[in-house]
């Protein structure tokens, strides 16, 4: 890759000159700063507000979201689910966020421990990855078999298809870095205090394996980009760019009272990209 930075020692309190300047447009990201704080705290709060309405509406009528979200290591999954959540009922709201399955958890078909947590009436459920580990981390890593991988590509489109007839509004996120913005991240993991236990030895390992993860991930949006279920790819380099996208790709697409339709509508199309796009132009990207 065009940007493929040099192996560093995460352990080494100074990060690698040549990661820390090419990191934030790595991935041909098109913007050169963080969206400027000020306007990042305005427009937050403001669609803060509008998910705030939106639980009021899914409380009234009985709706249901049901949101996952993927991406390598350190993309701001967590971070991004946080701020959605910042403001809302935690008995109408929840994360999952699912650890390793348990030996009876491993004997029983490969959705249900998902299927149980999706929402009720008036609720909205955030994915903190989701079944779709099966499709990528896995297989990657070599936690599954290349039969249970091709079973469960088979099979998602079809477990989507129940959940968005059942009427649930479903959104699937790919938060999408840079090589060199991961490996700033993770660097900093590494040595702040307070964020250590977020980078694991898989973390460490994925670091080696980057165009693994490509090879997986492309295969994954390939075989369950659908149009019952589609992907929305987040550029996020930016966080701030990447959570302001998320939550206005979850309002625009559900009607309810007193929506600010230029709010929610102002989707930055050079942060936000369709699969086909995505998988179109990535590799001269990365």
């Amino acid at each position: 890759m065009a940007d493929r930075p040099a192996p560093f020692d995460l352990d080494d309190p100074k990060l690698n000159k040549e990661i820390d300047e090419g990191a934030f447009q790595s991935g041909n990201y098109p913007y050169e700063k963080k969206l400027d704080t000020k306007k990042y705290e305005k427009t937050l709060l403001a669609l803060q507000i509008e998910l705030v309405k939106l639980q009021s509406h899914l409380s009234a009528e009985g709706g249901r979201v049901a949101a996952l979200f993927e991406g390598r290591d350190a993309a701001g999954k967590g971070g991004s689910i946080r701020r959605y959540l910042n403001y809302l009922n935690p008995r109408q709201s929840r994360t999952i966020a699912l650890s390793k399955p348990t030996e009876r958890e491993q004997g029983q078909w490969y959705f249900q421990r998902y299927a149980k947590h999706l929402p009720t009436r008036g609720e909205q459920v955030l994915f903190d990855r989701s079944w779709y580990n099966r499709a990528v981390v896995e297989p990657v890593m070599g936690f599954c078999t290349a039969e249970q991988t091709e079973k469960f590509l088979t099979e998602a489109p079809q477990f989507e298809r129940m959940i968005v007839d059942e009427g649930i509004h479903f959104f699937k996120f790919w938060l999408n870095i840079g090589e060199k913005m991961q490996w700033k991240r993770f660097h900093a993991r590494r040595h702040d205090p307070l964020k250590q236990w977020k980078l694991s030895p898989i973390d460490r390992k994925a670091l080696g394996m980057w165009d693994e993860y490509s090879e997986a991930r492309d295969r994954m949006l390939d075989r369950t980009d659908t149009k019952h279920a589609p992907w929305t790819i987040i550029r996020s380099n930016d966080k701030r760019r990447a959570r302001i996208a998320i939550m206005q790709c979850v309002l625009s697409n559900i009607d309810y009272k007193g929506r600010d339709e230029k709010l929610v509508s102002d989707i930055d199309p050079e942060i936000v990209q369709s699969a086909a796009t995505f998988l179109k132009h990535h590799r001269a990207d990365e």
